[in-house]
């Protein structure tokens, strides 16, 4: 493969002068820049992107860094959120944190080197602390780190809100919630917290299960449940991420539970997984394409330097009906 030195060896120039062609900077003669062209056309020499990004001090790559993409969640956004730096001529650099150990804190240092424009953050493995001191922009999604870094979630209260008045109107008694770990500072919790406080308004008893840290795998749910699950045998619904809430209806059938009738299921994130089975599952559901969307212009407006005085984007969500309730 030609390299800058073979350019400016056939076009007779220094190679400082096959750089000032291709950066578009500096002064160079007509007829020495048609040389140049020439001999790049000649040796069918391809421009390195990154290099020339870098002499400009821009990349034109997004990290994009989230738990595990085979997560349906983060999957689909992962999904979305390429196709929206694509349009916006940037390329996507993926990390999924959950199989590196120091992946997250990796991707800051990259970023403070200046080898990406910014980053659309989804992880919790990294103390607050640790954003410190970082200028380059960020947008994180779900996660709050600091003032200074923009934020998009979905209104979770509302979602939370949602899940409980549907089993309300069910008649459900006694409920047992999911939810994440309380050691991470998620907005995500306010959904637990609404459907909580709903359901204890109505004199409803709700238990209260936190699935192990920083699990996203199925099969690591459908574990848990299997765990947890005789320790509520009186127990009539339950509550918790499309993944959780596909283990428990998978385990309740394995086990004889009729559902509806006897055990009602909601689910939060409304991820295609809760459509995909033979029951389809009632689900919050979380716009994840604009959330994608969101973040991408959040963080493409800190590039170019607009700074918005609102810089939390918070989306609508709604209740998808499903067989279980």
């Amino acid at each position: 493969m030609a390299g800058i030195r073979d350019v400016a060896r056939l076009a007779h120039v220094s190679t400082s002068t096959v750089s000032l062609v291709l950066n578009k900077s500096g002064y160079v003669s007509d007829k020495t820049r048609e040389k140049v062209e020439t001999a790049m056309r000649e040796l069918n020499y391809i421009p390195n992107e990154l290099a020339r990004n870098l002499y400009h001090s821009k990349t034109n790559i997004v990290g994009l860094i989230l738990p595990d993409i085979a997560h349906p969640f983060f999957g689909s956004f992962a999904k979305y959120a390429e196709m929206e730096l694509y349009k916006e001529g940037y390329k996507t650099m993926l990390c999924s944190t959950v199989h590196e150990e120091n992946g997250e804190k990796e991707y800051i240092d990259m970023l403070n080197r200046q080898m990406m424009d910014g980053i659309i953050m989804g992880t919790h493995s990294l103390d607050i602390e640790d954003y410190n001191g970082v200028v380059r922009p960020i947008v994180s999604l779900d996660r709050y780190i600091n003032e200074s870094i923009p934020i998009v979630m979905s209104d979770h209260e509302k979602g939370g809100t949602l899940a409980a008045e549907e089993l309300l109107r069910c008649g459900c008694k006694k409920v047992l919630q999911i939810m994440g770990s309380r050691n991470v500072n998620t907005p995500a919790h306010l959904h637990h917290y609404a459907f909580e406080k709903k359901l204890l308004e109505a004199g409803v008893t709700v238990c209260t299960e936190e699935a192990p840290w920083n699990r996203w795998s199925f099969d690591e749910f459908y574990s848990f449940v299997q765990k947890i699950y005789t320790a509520y045998p009186d127990i009539d619904a339950v509550y918790g991420a499309d993944l959780i809430a596909v283990a428990y209806l998978k385990e309740a059938g394995a086990r004889g539970r009729r559902i509806p009738e006897e055990l009602k299921i909601i689910g939060y994130d409304g991820t295609d997984v809760t459509r995909m089975g033979a029951v389809t599952i009632t689900s919050v559901y979380q716009d994840v394409q604009q959330l994608a969307k969101e973040a991408v212009k959040l963080l493409i407006e800190r590039i170019n330097g607009i700074e918005n005085p609102d810089d939390r984007r918070i989306l609508d969500v709604c209740l998808r009906k499903g067989e279980t309730t």
